[in-house]
């Protein structure tokens, strides 16, 4: 950082300290939500084995030298998730966590290489529940801070109103005029349907984009901008190939129980009726490591013993918010390290 925006300089830290106390007041607001609700709150390890298998995440690695002074690689975590369900798989019932995590390769107004992620898992309950919860919890922090709306680069939004549902299909078809429902099926995608929706719409579309490549350019260009405007948008019934860690919806099989949450245009929360077929999510790991090696050139390893817990693990549900994202828009804050008691430097 330069002098102008270090954090330590005492009359930036003072144009700061208002949303950084406001913070801690959504932080206890939350812990008092989960408590009320009879969830206990749990910490897990940063240094895992792998730091997650999805396609474009990215993580960052060090190594662990033992005593022995033998060498083991080890990651630091993009997300709580593995260690939360193996923790389910020993019997907790309803767990939340406050994680730190860490994700290489992001950097803006909305991403930091260390932020904190807010996680919640109920075990036997159905995962729209966790749309009761994300309003419930995001009003409740609101009222606390006497927040009027939620507010970021001129949009605003209403967090005491129930959040408006709109599926994924209805939402391409509404923002886009796409027909996504026509691309995509349980077993397949057509990459060249959803190619030629996107030519029409001036989208930029490259010889090896794949239909998942042109499907998240489509979300970013012409749907998020219009989600969580005026009330919370709550974007639901997901392709079942964009959720690879979500069952799929036993009535429909070609989508995911899977939700995401937004407000002002911005990605708060994703959520899951979590999936506990082994051999099935060894298959999406493996296919998402063999992409990120076609793309980056590297892939990480699988944690095994994530694996073999998922087979004791019972049916459950998981939501995943971006905390500082959250106070961000409570405080109308123009980027997330305004709400960072101290930033990641650089």
């Amino acid at each position: 950082m330069n002098q102008k925006s270090s954090f330590w300089i005492k009359h930036v830290h003072q144009d700061r300290r208002s949303r950084l106390l406001q913070r801690n007041t959504v932080t206890k607001a939350t812990r008092n939500f989960f408590e009320n609700k009879n969830f206990t709150e749990v910490e897990t390890a940063i240094l895992q084995v792998s730091p997650g298998n999805e396609t474009h995440l990215h993580g960052f690695e060090t190594k662990l030298i033992k005593p022995d002074l033998s060498v083991q690689q080890l990651y630091l975590h993009t997300s709580p998730e593995f260690a939360c369900k193996k923790l389910l798989s020993a019997g907790e019932q309803r767990i939340f966590t406050f994680a730190r995590v860490f994700r290489n390769r992001e950097r803006g107004a909305l991403h930091s290489p260390e932020f904190t992620m807010l996680e919640w898992y109920r075990v036997g309950e159905h995962y729209t529940q966790l749309m009761s919860d994300c309003a419930e919890l995001i009003s409740n922090a609101a009222t606390l801070t006497g927040a009027e709306s939620l507010c970021f680069k001129n949009k605003t939004c209403n967090p005491y109103i129930l959040p408006e549902r709109i599926t994924i299909c209805e939402a391409f078809q509404r923002f886009a005029d796409i027909d996504l429902a026509s691309t995509f099926s349980s077993t397949e995608t057509d990459r060249n349907a959803l190619a030629a929706y996107a030519r029409n719409k001036n989208v930029r579309i490259a010889e090896d984009d794949t239909w998942s490549d042109i499907f998240s350019r489509i979300l970013c260009e012409f749907v998020e901008p219009n989600l969580g405007l005026e009330q919370l948008t709550i974007l639901y019934d997901y392709p079942v190939s964009e959720a690879a860690l979500a069952r799929p919806k036993p009535q429909a099989p070609h989508l995911a129980e899977r939700f995401e949450l937004y407000a002002c245009g911005v990605e708060l929360a994703n959520a899951f009726g979590e999936l506990t077929n082994v051999d099935e999510q060894r298959k999406r790991f493996d296919a998402d490591m063999r992409e990120k090696q076609r793309i980056y050139g590297e892939s990480y390893p699988l944690d095994e013993d994530f694996l073999t817990s998922l087979a004791h693990m019972p049916e459950a549900c998981g939501a995943a918010l971006g905390f500082d994202r959250l106070v961000m828009l409570l405080t109308s804050a123009g980027k997330i390290d305004d709400v960072m008691w101290a930033g990641v430097p650089g």
